[in-house]
């Protein structure tokens, strides 16, 4: 039996700026994969933290200072030559100005279509991280049943236009015939304006609707035994083991909670900021963080690993 390869540990930096961009640099000469284009980052050391690391690494390599660092996943990976875990950060401000202390190059990409960066080869790790990060910030889930159709629609152009790009449609009190229509209504108007759409439990709906992908109920986790044929695949989750199931599944992203309490679940069990950070560690996948949220949330999902926010009242307010 072949002995396991001792896991290195290193730390990558999600650099965002203001223009919704993010930072690629080029390796350099004399190191594995010279030339290749990868996230700012490096080992962590004996001793050190995966965020502290990551702080060090970007003031050596780029010269710039950080102090806020979000975590946001972490993978495994294996190289020819090396095992790795990389724990990647998100980072939105930093003081000093970008250059290459080592030679190597950088460049920035647009974050809207990050499975097409403009620079190649592309470190063979990073492929998911890029699709990862095609996801907003934000992912609306529908309320056309409490708030009417009527008032729902203009919500949602409103929402449309100041810049959602993700919504999921879940009505479970619709006939499915007015199901049908007023998901082929929300995915019109949603590819209007550059969003993505899931159907929320019904694959074969999503694709006769022309829907981006499906959100798989938990439930629906526990029995299925294969990734639905979908372009993009969600899943709501509660518990570690089902962050694992997801995952297994193949999932794109995941959606965890109830974070907070709900008008529509008083008194039910919630996780806090503290239970969800627990649950949510380590995820190799994307998470949003769902109960009780609002815009102002997000800065507390990010400190607490998750990617964003899944709103149903907050995101049509």
């Amino acid at each position: 039996m072949a002995e396991a390869r001792h896991r290195i540990e290193v730390a990558a930096a999600v650099i965002h700026d203001s223009a919704a961009r993010f930072l690629l640099a080029q390796r350099p000469a004399g190191k594995a994969f010279e030339g290749y284009w990868e996230f700012p980052g490096g080992k962590v050391e004996p001793g050190e933290s995966a965020a502290d690391a990551v702080r060090r690494e970007l003031h050596e390599e780029l010269g710039i200072e950080v102090n806020a660092v979000y975590p946001w996943l972490t993978r495994d990976f294996e190289y020819a030559h090396a095992s790795v875990r990389l724990r990647f950060f998100r980072i939105y401000q930093w003081l000093g100005e970008l250059r290459g202390r080592e030679g190597q190059r950088f460049t920035w990409q647009i974050t809207q279509s990050a499975r097409a960066p403009n620079v190649a080869p592309i470190l063979p790790a990073n492929g998911p991280i890029l699709r990862a990060l095609e996801l907003p910030d934000i992912y609306g889930i529908t309320q056309a049943d409490a708030l009417g159709m009527v008032l729902f629609k203009r919500k949602l152009v409103v929402a449309l236009e100041r810049g959602l790009k993700l919504v999921q449609v879940r009505e479970k009190n619709l006939p499915a015939e007015s199901l049908r229509q007023f998901a082929e209504e929300v995915v019109v108007l949603s590819h209007r304006h550059g969003a993505r759409v899931l159907i929320n439990g019904d694959a074969q709906l999503a694709h006769a609707t022309g829907a981006d992908g499906v959100h798989l109920t938990s439930a629906q986790l526990r029995t299925v035994s294969h990734r639905p044929d979908c372009e993009w695949v969600a899943a709501s989750c509660h518990s570690r083991e089902e962050i694992d199931r997801a995952t297994q599944l193949g999932a794109d992203f995941l959606v965890v909670g109830p974070v907070a309490a709900t008008p529509t679940h008083r008194g039910a069990p919630v996780l806090g900021w503290a239970g969800f950070a627990q649950c949510v560690a380590n995820s190799a996948i994307p998470v949003y963080a769902l109960g009780g949220m609002q815009p102002h949330d997000l800065f507390k999902a990010r400190q607490s690993g998750a990617h964003g926010l899944a709103m149903l009242r907050g995101a049509w307010m």
